[in-house]
Order: C-alpha cells, then sequence, then structure tokens
C-alpha cells in the first residue's frame, strides 16, 4: 500500500509540475493521466469482482476449455475424442444429428444478460464518462492539444496498472 501511495503521490507532483511549462500543458496532461488510470484501475476492480463471484457461486468448471480453443474450434471439431467407428449401414444419422444440434450454444438470455452486466459495470463506465466529459470540457474550452492529451494516457495507463495490481492483490 505504501508503495502505490508513493506512486500516486510522485505522479501527482510531476503533474504539477507541468503547471511551469503552462497551464493548457498542465490540464491537458491531467485530465489525460487520471482518465486512464481511472480505466484501468475500474476495470481490473471489476474483473476481479466478477471472478471472485464466479468462485463464490461455484460456476467454475474443472475443464473448461481456455478462450483460444473456443474461438479457434466453437463446435469442437477438433478434439481428441474417439469417433464412432460403426460401419454406416448401422449408424442412426437423424439421432446423431440431433446429438449435435444439442451440442451447439445460441445466444440466450442469461449469456447475453452475463455479458452485459460486465459490461455495465459502474466501476468501468464512470472512468470512460470522465474521460469523454474531460476531453469535451477541454475542447470546448480550446484548452485540447491532442499531443499532450495522447502523451499523458500512457504514463496514466502504467500508473493505473500499477496501482490496481498492488491493491487488488
Amino acid at each position: 500500500m505504501k508503495k502505490t501511495i508513493s506512486l500516486l503521490i510522485g505522479s501527482e507532483l510531476f503533474i504539477v509540475a507541468t503547471n511551469l511549462i503552462s497551464f493548457e500543458f498542465y490540464i491537458n496532461f491531467q485530465i489525460a493521466f487520471l482518465s486512464a488510470a481511472f480505466i484501468l484501475f475500474g476495470s481490473m476492480y471489476a474483473y476481479k469482482k466478477m471472478i471472485n463471484t464466479q468462485i463464490d457461486n461455484n460456476n467454475i468448471a474443472n475443464e473448461k476449455r481456455d478462450l483460444l480453443d473456443e474461438i479457434e474450434d466453437p463446435y469442437e471439431l477438433y478434439n481428441d475424442e474417439p469417433l464412432n467407428e460403426a460401419p454406416y449401414e448401422e449408424l442412426d444419422l437423424r439421432e446423431i444429428v440431433k446429438e449435435e444440434k444439442k451440442k451447439i450454444k445460441t445466444l440466450s438470455l442469461s449469456s447475453a444478460k452475463h455479458g452485459v452486466k460486465g459490461g455495465l459495470s459502474a466501476f468501468r463506465l464512470v472512468p470512460y464518462v470522465f474521460l469523454v466529459l474531460g476531453f469535451i470540457a477541454l475542447k470546448n474550452n480550446e484548452l485540447l492539444n491532442i499531443g499532450v492529451y495522447l502523451g499523458a494516457l500512457l504514463p496514466g495507463m502504467i500508473v493505473g496498472y500499477l496501482s490496481a495490481k498492488e491493491i487488488l492483490n
């Protein structure tokens, strides 16, 4: 925790020192830095909360396929399970088609609800609102310097990641 506090204080002292360059530079750097840091911290916190909820509800399958496997082979065509080696005459094709259709996952209300729930978390939305409103405020007040703004996103992401990693572990 001390490491995170010193990191945040050090970065804020640096940002306040940029006021010596110009107020425009300072305000662009401050808004972009805070936006990026809040977005990363909020996203990491929301993700950790979602994972902890899944663990508490015992929704974790023991042999769940990883995401890359699901994307590359959604219907498990390349798995190593032995195929039915019975002769063609003995196979009931209608039953096989029915079984395979049951395996296909369709978009359901519960799966859509799960995806929307993760994306609409307040910990993820509020920082994005701050980013958009800060950008609009700078533009409307003719203070926006896009070079400084985009450049300040990187240090904000780094500090947001390091502080979230430290606090959330």
